[in-house]
């Protein structure tokens, strides 16, 4: 008789039986396995999270540990009729605290160009005039800044065509060309030129390379230079201004450093009173208070976020309801919460200020950094002794956050960078810990192999027992019917 499966012959359960036995024997060890890979994904998990907060507070910080970014100044304008702004200003970090009083008086401009009246020998009213009979080239310069540019001129060529090609060449540097009909025959159409130069001596140049008779009437000299032929009708100008009643220029609308450190680009020209004289705007350059606060809070806020993420990773759940942090009691992250303590109550004495409590940062109980709006030690309370900080000190506060060896965000920011970048110390532990993850995954091949080779042992052992038992059972049924024959 052949036995298809366990306790078909014998009828016992013995596939229940031996399916029971495998469970009991997989059930503790893949309850291991398992709590072990969630153990390790959850500190994967917790490295991660950790990891990408330390990387934000280390962009937060790399932003404080540079001067530019704390010193700022802020300029202020106050004009006499506020439909009028004549300036706006940029003041750098060395700019010295003052006030200017400052009037524009005229604007940079570039030189214009127009061709005579059709009565002049101009051009008809028709933008379709021709220009030449004969082929020749233009060169549209600027002696003083080296700027050219050539166009062709084919016969036949018209007004607009010749436009058209100035406006749209390569090389064009900043050269205009339209077109102005009069609407009277004297006047006729005129070709107008603009150039964006500014400045004083600046004007526009058009050769005429070939001396064609018909483009002397849209050149200012021949190709020798010695003749002339159109002249501006309006010359390119600086920009003039007034500082505390002294007079100044720019061949730009653009005033750098006329003022140490400080540049005012000029956008309109002054007002000017009942008497006919421009009216002053004031200029106040003081320090940027208000940023920098900004920056003191934004600093206090990143390293809160970062505290906060570390105490959520590492706490111990408080009742069997609440679990425990992936990283609980982990002593790597906890070490890491104890040197940004340590950095940040620390001394810098190339600053006048000496710490962050002096700006009226410091870290409370629950280990997060705080600006308190009440007085605990008698010093003031937090908020005033930023405050006063801003005002007496504000270079001083740089010197707290960027000072090379001793600045709190310069030290932050190379204590924080040992931990996130690629060959850091989290990147070490997390490569660590997912290569256990890798041997976690042969383990359970192993388990795989032996609970097979356990199920195979186990299942020959109870086929033997179902083969011995069958068998009695059939020499028992034989016996049985002999004796009932007898």
């Amino acid at each position: 008789m052949t036995i298809q499966s366990l306790g078909v012959g014998s009828g016992l359960a013995l596939d229940d039986l031996v399916t029971q036995l495998i469970a009991a024997e997989r059930e503790p060890k893949q309850a291991r396995l398992d709590e072990k890979e969630e153990s390790l994904d959850a500190e994967i998990s917790g490295i991660g999270q950790l990891k990408s907060k330390m990387s934000d507070f280390l962009d937060a910080v790399d932003e404080l540990r540079n001067d530019n970014q704390l010193q700022g100044r802020e300029p202020a304008i106050t004009n006499p009729d506020e439909s009028i702004e004549p300036f706006t200003a940029e003041a750098a970090n060395s700019a010295v605290k003052g006030e200017y009083q400052i009037a524009v008086t005229q604007l940079a401009s570039g030189s214009r160009l127009e061709t005579a009246d059709a009565v002049d020998g101009g051009f008809n009213e028709s933008t379709d005039s021709v220009l030449s009979s004969g082929s020749g080239s233009l060169t549209f310069k600027i002696d003083s800044t080296g700027d050219s540019f050539n166009i062709n001129v084919s016969a036949g060529q018209t007004l607009q065509q010749l436009a058209n090609a100035i406006n749209s060449s390569d090389d064009n540097f900043g050269v205009n060309a339209s077109i102005i009909d009069t609407g009277t025959a004297d006047g006729g159409a005129k070709l107008v030129f603009s150039s964006t130069t500014t400045g004083e001596g600046n004007d526009l140049i058009i050769v005429n390379n070939d001396d064609l008779a018909d483009l002397n009437r849209v050149s200012t000299t021949d190709s020798t230079e010695s003749i002339s032929y159109l002249d501006p009708i309006v010359s390119a100008q600086n920009a003039q201004a007034t500082i505390d009643g002294i007079a100044v220029e720019s061949s730009t609308n653009e005033f750098e450093n006329t003022i140490s450190s400080v540049s005012f680009e000029a956008s309109a020209v002054s007002s000017k009173d009942s008497l006919g004289e421009f009216q002053t705007s004031t200029l106040k350059i003081g320090y940027d208070t208000e940023g920098l606060d900004k920056k003191i809070r934004d600093f206090v806020d990143n390293f809160n976020a970062l505290a906060k993420e570390i105490e959520t990773l590492t706490k111990y759940g408080t009742s069997e309801l609440e679990d425990d942090g992936a990283l609980a009691g982990d002593f790597m992250a906890r070490s890491i919460t104890s040197g940004l303590s340590s950095i940040i109550g620390s001394n810098v004495s190339s600053s006048a200020l000496g710490g962050l409590f002096a700006i009226g940062v410091e870290l409370n109980s629950d280990g997060e950094l705080e600006i308190s709006d009440y007085d605990e030690f008698g010093l003031g309370s937090g908020e005033e002794r930023l405050a006063e900080a801003l005002e007496d000190n504000f270079d001083d506060i740089a010197a707290l956050f960027t000072d090379e060896d001793e600045g709190i965000a310069a030290r932050l920011y190379d204590y924080t960078k040992e931990y996130t970048t690629f060959s850091g110390l989290l990147a070490t532990r997390e490569n660590s810990i997912k290569d256990e993850k890798d041997q976690l995954s042969d383990e359970r091949e192993q388990f795989e192999l032996r609970m097979l080779s356990f199920e195979e042992i186990l299942r020959d052992k109870y086929l033997n027992l179902d083969q011995t038992v069958t068998q009695l059972n059939q020499t028992g049924n034989a016996l049985m019917a002999s004796l009932g024959q007898v």
